[in-house]
């Protein structure tokens, strides 16, 4: 059993009780919405007339529904425009701030949270959306819950939870230029499987996660659900420090030279003891594309699509399919594959420095001929730093869309969606069969200067080759 890691220390914080029958009640300390996950929930707890036990603790933002190309009331698509008038009457009766349509800090909600300093070391973060492990990347335990959870929480602004095992994942290395964070989750996916984490937090640590940014951070643990681990998180250190300074809701003055002081004692020991410990080295991993139907099908860019046979036998079935779905030969390369439409943005890569990567690509070219490519900035204030760089200027250009503020054609609950038996290049975190919206669309994954190199090559290519003759390089 794992102890004096940063999940038993954040635990053993946050639990208010533990039950007879095994779980214990957790606390939230940040419970975040959306339009999608929260009507019946707030609808359930006025049946009881109940209210929002501790609504300071939670904040909301609209996201999942939002039109990109434009945000002007009222939305074309009724429900869309119910459900955020929904959320809208539901944060007004229960007085929980809203950052909505207008808001100069609307975004996705994994982005735009961050971004104002409300996720930090030590939280307990609840939200009705399956990447809520994204905050894990500040030392926060971070998970995902279901409507009925969302309920829960609202009223008492607790869950009813197992404790998870504790795997770390060790790093060694570093990565290699034209080699990103997404790449490196892939390649910890394809390994451990898209099961291997059930049951696990999984701890991102060693030499290479020291090495990354906070935003390359936050696309590691955004995935860890991808993996089948409940939550990810990052032990938090000086990168997390520098990033959170300064904020809008991170500490300030005496506050903050204390809330350092806490935030170093929370991080797993050295002679913390974990469940299981898996050690990788990211200098071998190259630029990785999904070719299936799972986060867990991909292969690097110079590798062929498997043959299902080939592989261990529970994992047969699902390539066949797979095969049969993407239309995809086994013994082909991944490198060449055609594509129809290359999407940079979601909760995973829609943040500045994901733009950046891909306006080193993007420049000085044009995209290819019947390409349908588009940027959606995670959050306003990705769009307005951006802007102010003049980077959508030069996606303008190359012949990029560039759109609003949300969460896109990463789940296609909105206009952004793939077209019959479309093939995506897409910088989000599924690819499910019709994921994109379509019930026949096919998604690659990778990461966004993989899905800018897609988009001017109007085929799937080595970002690498494309690096070499940048300016950039």
């Amino acid at each position: 059993m794992s102890s004096n890691t940063l999940y038993d220390k954040v635990w053993n914080l946050h639990r208010v009780r533990k039950s007879s029958a095994g779980p214990s009640q957790l606390f939230v300390g940040l419970h975040l919405i959306h339009e999608v996950t929260s009507p019946q929930a707030f609808a359930a707890i006025e049946e009881k007339k109940l209210k929002v036990k501790f609504p300071q603790l939670t904040v909301a933002t609209v996201d999942h529904i939002v039109p990109t190309t434009t945000q002007q009331r009222p939305f074309l698509d009724p429900l869309a425009e119910e459900m955020l008038s929904t959320l809208e009457r539901n944060c007004s009766v229960h007085e929980i701030k809203l950052h909505g349509i207008g808001s100069e800090n609307q975004g996705v909600v994994h982005v735009m949270a961050p971004e104002l300093g409300l996720t930090q070391p030590g939280m307990t973060v609840a939200c009705g959306d399956s990447h809520t492990s994204t905050h894990g990347a500040f030392g926060a335990i971070a998970f995902g819950i279901g409507t009925s959870q969302v309920r829960d929480v609202l009223a008492s602004q607790s869950l009813a939870m197992k404790k998870l095992k504790v795997r770390r994942i060790w790093i060694e290395g570093e990565l290699s230029q034209g080699v990103y964070a997404k790449d490196l989750i892939l390649h910890i996916i394809r390994t451990l499987g898209v099961k291997g984490g059930v049951g696990f937090a999984y701890e991102f640590a060693g030499p290479a996660i020291e090495k990354l940014s906070m935003e390359e951070r936050m696309t590691i643990c955004n995935m860890a659900i991808e993996g089948g681990a409940r939550c990810g998180y990052i032990n938090p250190d000086e990168n997390t420090y520098q990033y959170l300074k300064g904020r809008k809701y991170a500490p300030q003055g005496k506050a903050w030279d204390l809330a350092i002081r806490w935030w170093k004692s929370l991080s797993s020991d050295s002679n913390a003891i974990f469940d299981d410990e898996i050690k990788l080295n990211a200098t071998t991993i190259e630029p990785t594309v999904t070719w299936g139907i799972t986060p867990g099908q991909g292969i690097s860019i110079k590798e062929k699509i498997p043959y299902p046979e080939l592989l261990p036998k529970n994992d047969q079935q699902i390539a066949k399919d797979a095969c049969s779905y993407m239309n995809l030969a086994p013994g082909s390369p991944i490198e060449g594959t055609k594509i129809d439409v290359c999407f940079i943005g979601s909760c995973t890569n829609g943040r500045l420095s994901d733009l950046q990567e891909a306006v080193k690509i993007v420049e000085g070219h044009q995209v290819a001929t019947g390409i349908k490519a588009f940027i959606v900035p995670g959050s306003q204030h990705v769009a307005r730093q951006a802007e102010h760089l003049g980077l959508d200027k030069i996606f303008l250009e190359a012949g990029f869309e560039w759109r609003q503020p949300g969460c896109s054609m990463c789940l296609a609950m909105n206009p952004d969606k793939l077209d019959g038996r479309q093939i995506s290049a897409s910088s989000s975190n599924r690819n499910f069969k019709g994921r994109q919206g379509s019930a026949n669309g096919r998604t690659l994954l990778m990461s966004p200067a993989m899905v800018a190199a897609a988009a001017i090559n109007g085929k799937v290519t080595d970002v690498r080759k494309l690096l070499k003759n940048s300016k950039f390089s």
